[in-house]
């Protein structure tokens, strides 16, 4: 066998055990979130162990007043998420860690395990 195709081969095997090892670790969560305050509300998701926010590149969830919205992430197995929520155009009116994950909380973080999160009302 040549040298270059060993090598190739070589490159081969580790992408697949790459790939392989990335998807063993990897996750899906569906946060339930209901918007009972009588503003519309805007909402990120903070990673607490890594450097991600979803919906992320400056945009974020908007649930209208009365809105229930199902949305589903894909995450690292047993990495911690937490919601920060805020009133549209009002971000001192804030639930969980808030605008830019600037807040601690005490109930507003979920293990990614797989599955969905109980409801998560939003109310005044």
């Amino acid at each position: 066998m040549s040298i270059i195709r060993r090598a190739q081969l070589a490159a081969l095997s580790v992408a697949i055990l790459a790939g392989t090892f990335s998807a063993a670790f990897a996750a899906d969560v569906t946060f339930q979130m209901r918007n009972s305050h009588p503003n519309a509300v805007e909402l990120e998701l903070y990673s607490q162990d890594r450097d991600h926010v979803w919906p992320g590149n400056n945009q974020v969830y908007y649930l209208d007043d009365g809105e229930t919205k199902q949305i589903p992430l894909s995450c690292d197995e047993g990495e911690k998420i937490c919601y920060g929520a805020w009133v549209s155009g009002d971000k001192a009116t804030y639930w969980g860690t808030g605008p830019e994950n600037a807040e601690t909380c005490d109930d507003c973080c979920y293990t990614c395990e797989g599955g969905k999160t109980e409801e998560i009302d939003l109310t005044e």
